[in-house]
């Protein structure tokens, strides 16, 4: 047996001593990631535990947004306006486009659905990946398109397809301006709105009564609260909140009446408004051009529907709030502040003339000879622009403008549309220095007198001031909705002397019965009073003049107002807007008192 020689007593064992260090270090070692690893999991459990537990949930357990059911719409006898379908929509999981599926399943659906991918895209990184809702890619998809996605079903993972409300109107085209319309949200009012509730994919209302009444009509969402797997699938509905449905609307209108006056307006571009004048509902408002505000609830306005709503006609205005020269029309208020002024007596006489000079100026009469000598009445009989030179001299402009103001000229008259209704225009000396840099003169007074110069109105506050001499010295405020009782009672008394609505009243009648208004002097209606306007107007080089025309009836007790203007039409306002009068005027009575009132 070997004997190993021995080491001397003053050497140690170094291979021993460095095993003792190796396994020092590595229990210190060990000692330090365990308690770094259980201090982990303390501050994961203790501290940050809930907020990891609801992302776990999150990620089993997803909130599927329903869509309340929009209010519907009626007329003031009930007849349905607006209502809602169900057509079918394609929904997306917001994570969809960031899986590796998404090259094939974003062009499938663009093949199928008509949708750039791109598109599809910017909708789903709106939302982002961690949203709650599906997100809608498309709307009213065809049966075709339908079998289509069902064939794909096992390539088109994340895909859905759901029912939806969508707006409806069945009347179309003849009640769009009153209506409006509903339409996605774009991204600048979906940042406004998020405060609001309003989430990506929602619709609102862009216009007309759907805009103004946006909060009755859109009701509250509800959601299902739905388990899915680990691929994001649907497993089950955990649970359920229903959505509730928005508030049902009665309007002042009456849609016969709106039918017979789209009739009546026919192709011409103009506006027809109908209203009581002791309490300022609208039971008509029409404009042309129009629009089928049903286009609107498609995913995607084709080129053909884009052409119907931007044509060079601007088909989305509405005339009836939108500001003209109001022509003759206009000389109720300028009898009435020539009377109230003082400077004139209800039996004042004046001479009329071919044309009368003033301030170097010359200003003429529209029949070119005048008429001899007129009162109140029969200038208004008449329509004598001389006669009315001479009442705006002499009154000034002051106080005609000051009249022109209380007839609610010059400022939105309280309609519910208050993002579309025009102010109109009243020029008065401040304005003129602003806008032309000089002062106002007597030939400014002298135009406006007749309705012409700067001035500027829309049918609506015309029908209004048609309304004060029909109720007897009243301002009211029109309006849409049937149980505005604040609306109803809002009667603003002008403080007009009996005098002076007597006149007006007289000389509205009779040019009806004798003058320039002959056209609506016809046993169909009752006696009816009114006033005819030609305005001057040029449309490009070509002079087309704009006709008006306001009524009311019965003349003794009137229940109803109707101003009808015809946009460029080049004729009178008694050939060419008196007749559209006359045919609503012929509807309405014979409706309203059978067998005393025949239509021909």
């Amino acid at each position: 047996m070997a004997i190993l020689p021995s080491l001397p007593s003053n050497q140690k064992n170094t291979r021993s001593v460095g095993r003792g260090f190796q396994s020092v270090f590595l229990i210190l070692v060990t000692l330090l990631m365990t308690s770094g690893i259980g201090a982990r999991l303390a501050y994961l459990q203790i501290i940050d535990g809930s907020k990891l537990r609801q992302r776990a949930e999150y990620n089993r357990v997803r909130m599927i947004p329903k869509q309340p059911e929009r209010g519907n719409i009626f007329d003031r006898n009930g007849k349905l306006l607006a209502t809602t379908r169900y057509p079918r929509s394609v929904y997306l999981w917001p994570m969809a486009h960031t899986k590796p599926s998404w090259p094939v399943v974003g062009k499938r659906l663009s093949q199928i659905l008509d949708i750039s991918k791109e598109e599809m895209e910017t909708k789903l990184e709106q939302a982002g990946p961690n949203s709650a809702s599906l997100i809608r890619i498309a709307r009213n998809v065809t049966e075709a398109q339908i079998t289509a996605l069902k064939e794909y079903t096992t390539e088109l993972t994340d895909v859905e397809i759901n029912t939806e409300a969508v707006r409806y109107y069945p009347q179309g085209r003849e009640l769009a301006h009153i209506l409006g319309y509903t339409r996605e949200l774009t991204a600048e009012q979906l940042k406004k709105r998020k405060p609001e509730g309003y989430r990506l994919g929602d619709v609102i209302g862009q216009m007309g009564v759907e805009k103004a009444y946006e909060k009755t009509l859109r009701g509250q969402w509800g959601g299902q609260q739905v388990e899915v797997d680990g691929a994001g699938r649907p497993l089950r509905v955990l649970g359920e909140k229903q959505a509730k449905a928005g508030n049902d609307l009665h309007l002042t209108i009456d849609i016969e009446m709106q039918k017979t006056a789209e009739k009546a307006l026919g192709n011409r571009n103009g506006a027809i408004v109908a209203l009581n004048p002791n309490n300022g509902e609208v039971l008509a408002m029409v404009s042309h051009p129009t629009f089928d505000p049903n286009i609107f609830s498609k995913q995607k306005l084709s080129q053909k529907d884009w052409k119907t709503v931007q044509g060079e006609e601007h088909p989305l205005v509405n005339r009836a709030l939108s500001a003209f020269p109001p022509a003759s029309t206009f000389k109720i208020v300028t009898t009435t502040a020539g009377i109230e002024s003082g400077k004139f007596s209800p039996n004042t006489v004046l001479q009329t003339y071919g044309s009368l000079t003033i301030g170097g100026t010359r200003f003429g009469e529209w029949n070119h000879a005048g008429f001899g000598p007129l009162g109140f009445v029969g200038a208004m009989q008449w329509s004598s622009d001389t006669f009315f030179y001479q009442i705006g001299k002499g009154v000034g402009g002051h106080k005609l403008i000051e009249w022109t103001r209380k007839y609610g000229f010059g400022e939105q008259t309280g309609f519910e549309f208050s993002t579309e209704e025009a102010k109109g225009l009243v020029p008065d000396e401040n304005w003129k220095r602003k806008v032309w840099k000089i002062p106002w003169t007597v030939g400014d007074s002298i135009n406006m007198s007749i309705g012409q110069g700067a001035l500027q109105t829309t049918p609506l506050q015309v029908a209004v001031m048609f309304a004060v001499p029909a109720n007897s010295g009243y301002r009211v405020q029109p309006h849409l909705l049937k149980d505005n009782g604040d609306a109803k009672r809002w009667r603003k008394s002008l403080n007009m002397k009996p005098e002076t609505v007597k006149i007006l009243r007289e000389g509205l009648r009779k040019v009806v019965s004798e003058g320039t208004g002959k056209a609506l002097n016809k046993p169909t209606i009752p006696p009816t009073a009114g006033k005819s306007g030609t305005a001057e107007a040029w449309k490009g080089r070509t002079k087309q003049n704009h006709a008006w025309f306001g009524a009311y009836a019965p003349a003794d007790k009137p229940e109803i107002v109707i101003v009808a203007f015809a946009e460029h039409s080049g004729g009178g306002g008694g050939s060419v807007a008196a007749p559209m009068i006359l045919e609503i005027m012929e509807e309405y009575f014979a409706h309203k008192h059978p067998g005393k009132y025949q239509k021909k």
